[in-house]
């Protein structure tokens, strides 16, 4: 078997890049906020409800990711080799907490901008559905590794801009709890995977 490409980053440079990329991204959408009159942090309510949404908005997510990886037919197939091969040696080289920093700053810092301040300003342009999916077609663009990736971004991103309503009032936490909790969720099973492929070459 090909051996997996040692990785070009160490950990330090890794994380590194995380912070600055999704930092930037919040960054960004805290100036856009402010330049367009959106506040995202108003829409931040820390309650029992959200927690609620999380677990039932988090648990499909979970499932439909282990099914597709589990069973990666057509297109899927080289998604998962991908993850595999160029996520997996740098998520190998994590501490399990850094696993949940990077995925905190993705769940946090990317809802921050798409849902909190992207959608919410589409939404005042154009309506509630034209914010959904404008933000969401942004959302796809900004994940555009492979077409079928894209469509399963921006399809995540519709799901995560519905759970932003989902409780009795406009709550950014939710979306951003269940976004960290998949993110979580996806690099525990790929780094693996990763491991087991690793163990399975140099036996």
């Amino acid at each position: 078997m090909t051996p997996f490409p040692h990785p070009f980053l160490s950990r330090t440079a890794f994380l590194t890049l995380a912070f600055v990329f999704e930092g930037g991204l919040a960054l960004v959408g805290l100036i856009l906020g402010w330049f367009v009159g959106i506040k995202p942090f108003a829409y931040l309510t820390f309650n029992w409800s959200a927690l609620g949404w999380t677990v039932v908005g988090t648990l499909p997510l979970m499932l439909l990711f282990w099914v597709s990886y589990r069973f990666p037919i057509g297109p899927l197939g080289p998604i998962k080799r991908l993850l595999i091969e160029t996520l997996g040696p740098y998520l190998d080289n994590c501490r399990y907490y850094d696993l949940l920093l990077i995925a905190l700053l993705a769940g946090v810092c990317e809802e921050l901008f798409f849902r909190g301040v992207l959608q919410s300003w589409i939404e005042s342009i154009g309506g509630t559905f034209l914010g959904l999916i404008g933000s969401n077609l942004i959302f796809a663009l900004a994940h555009f590794i492979t077409r079928t990736y894209a469509l399963l971004a921006g399809l995540m991103g519709v799901y995560l801009g519905l759970l932003l309503d989902a409780g009795e009032q406009r709550n950014l936490l939710t979306p951003m709890m269940v976004h960290t909790l998949y993110d979580l969720f996806a690099f525990l099973v790929v780094v693996r995977t990763f491991r087991l492929e690793q163990a399975h070459r140099h036996p």
